[in-house]
């Protein structure tokens, strides 16, 4: 877990290619995102593409910490590998270099530097953006699917916004929550399903680019009909609550 690693500078995974298969790494994850709010580096590695030079040779020749520090996870020294450095290479460091706008890295290593005299070295905070970004692009992904939703088309009535974007406190891994008034067929209701499942790829693609959160999708749709409404059935009663009440969308203006 998170909590066993947290005091580590950086961590790497390693994804070896079996036959067409390539095992997932954690980016994305929120495993992830708590290694970058922690300031801990992170580099997936995989070896087996083309333009990779990989030195296995003194990863595996090494000798095994990890028996030695750990023995509860002894039984792991086949999977993982905890190498002395300064041990193995006679007091030298793994260096690594790293350029994101290259997509690039490089692990090297050599001697220990030392900081000058009188000069501290300052270790750069991590980027994080202002909560109020991620509610604010939810909310207008969520009116951009409004202007876009024909009404006629999918037999809708009224679009809404609940949840977090609603109240603005929607972060990076938060869904956006729509509540539809449907009044329409069984093929609308599927052409509708269809329509917002793409949606809902489009923009968690987007947030995963943005953020390194990966989702199948960022819609939450709920569907309530005039049966729903006169019953205050589920969600249903958010539509005029008069507390935590839907937003409505205004949807796309008939031609």
């Amino acid at each position: 877990t998170y909590s066993d690693i947290n005091n580590t500078a950086m961590l790497i995974e390693i994804a070896r290619k079996r036959g067409n298969y390539v095992p997932d790494l954690s980016f994305g994850t929120h495993f992830f995102q708590d290694l970058v709010e922690a300031s801990i580096r992170y580099l997936p590695l995989y070896p087996d593409e083309p333009e990779i030079v990989f030195n296995q040779r003194w990863l595996r020749g090494s000798p095994n910490e990890l028996a030695t520090v750990a023995p509860e996870f002894g039984h792991l020294a086949d999977v993982v590998r905890l190498i002395d450095v300064a041990q193995t290479t006679g007091g030298l460091v793994l260096r690594v270099l790293m350029n994101a706008d290259l997509d690039e890295a490089i692990g090297m290593l050599a001697e220990p530097g030392e900081a000058e005299p009188g000069r501290s070295v300052q270790r750069p905070e991590p980027v994080t953006e202002p909560a109020e970004d991620h509610w604010r692009w939810r909310l207008r992904m969520a009116e951009r699917i409004a202007e876009q939703m024909d009404a006629a088309r999918f037999g809708v009535k009224h679009l809404y916004l609940i949840g977090s974007t609603k109240n603005a406190t929607a972060g990076p891994a938060s869904d956006i929550d729509l509540l539809v008034h449907f009044a329409g067929s069984g093929e609308q209701r599927e052409t509708l399903r269809v329509w917002l499942e793409g949606w809902s790829r489009c923009i968690g693609e987007m947030n995963y680019l943005h953020t390194g959160y990966k989702s199948d999708g960022l819609l939450d749709v709920q569907i309530i009909t005039d049966e729903d409404i006169a019953r205050k059935n589920s969600y249903a009663v958010k539509i005029g609550a008069v507390t935590d009440a839907a937003r409505e969308l205004p949807l796309k203006k008939a031609p």
